[in-house]
């Protein structure tokens, strides 16, 4: 199976879904939109994987290559696509359907929890995740539910999983490695007040949560 990972720096790649991938017997390819290029060819994958950023989902005037991307994910979301967008991904995922994309009314940076709903219990993916975990996040924006989609978990703050279709988002990071944390906190020091906390945290706990990124990932490319 082709899959493409749709990443918007450096420092956001496919992390440990390029192990599930490689494990799983796949072939994965990248697309790092801001590079520029033409978005790859409808059918050029068979299943897409769309990353985070540093940048937020509303700012085509700073990022004007947002708009063609956005543009491109509607033909995806169109054509049946199978999709799975993280963070940044996520948001523009339910933007390309036409949901609302807005600053969350606190961030949400660190391990924070996060409740699976009684849908996502029946999600061939999203019942992959615990009933409740602490999940790894960075995030300042939000979205709303896009029409026709269903809920999959949340947290206090605001939505974290959703389903619409082919398309599955989820607001936390299952693909993030230790070496990205620490990228992270290097290009964004002002989004955390104690980043040895931090650390000490990703240390305790970034095992199992690599090992619940690879599965989520493996059982997505799976279900497609």
């Amino acid at each position: 199976m082709r899959v493409l990972a749709v990443t918007h720096g450096p420092s956001v790649g496919p992390g440990v879904f390029a192990d599930a991938i490689e494990a799983d017997g796949h072939e994965l390819t990248e697309w790092q939109v801001p590079l520029g290029g033409a978005p790859p060819a409808s059918g050029a994958a068979d299943a897409v994987i769309v990353l985070g950023g540093g940048m937020h989902p509303d700012e085509e005037e700073q990022h004007d290559w947002l708009g063609r991307e956005l543009r491109w994910l509607a033909g995806l979301l169109e054509a049946g696509t199978p999709v799975l967008g993280v963070c940044l991904g996520s948001q523009l995922v339910a933007r390309a359907a036409g949901a609302e994309v807005f600053r969350a009314r606190e961030p949400e940076v660190g391990w924070l929890p996060v409740e699976r709903t009684a849908a996502g219990a029946a999600d061939p993916v999203a019942r992959t995740l615990p009933e409740r975990f602490e999940a790894f996040q960075w995030h300042h924006y939000t979205h709303e539910l896009p029409d026709g989609a269903v809920e999959l978990a949340r947290s206090q703050v605001c939505l974290q999983a959703y389903r619409l279709g082919t398309a599955l988002g989820v607001q936390f990071h299952p693909e993030v490695r230790a070496a990205q944390v620490e990228a992270w906190l290097a290009e964004e020091p002002d989004d955390v007040t104690e980043p040895e906390v931090l650390r000490a945290e990703t240390r305790r706990r970034i095992e199992a949560w690599n090992e619940l990124g690879r599965s989520l990932c493996s059982t997505f490319v799976t279900t497609v």
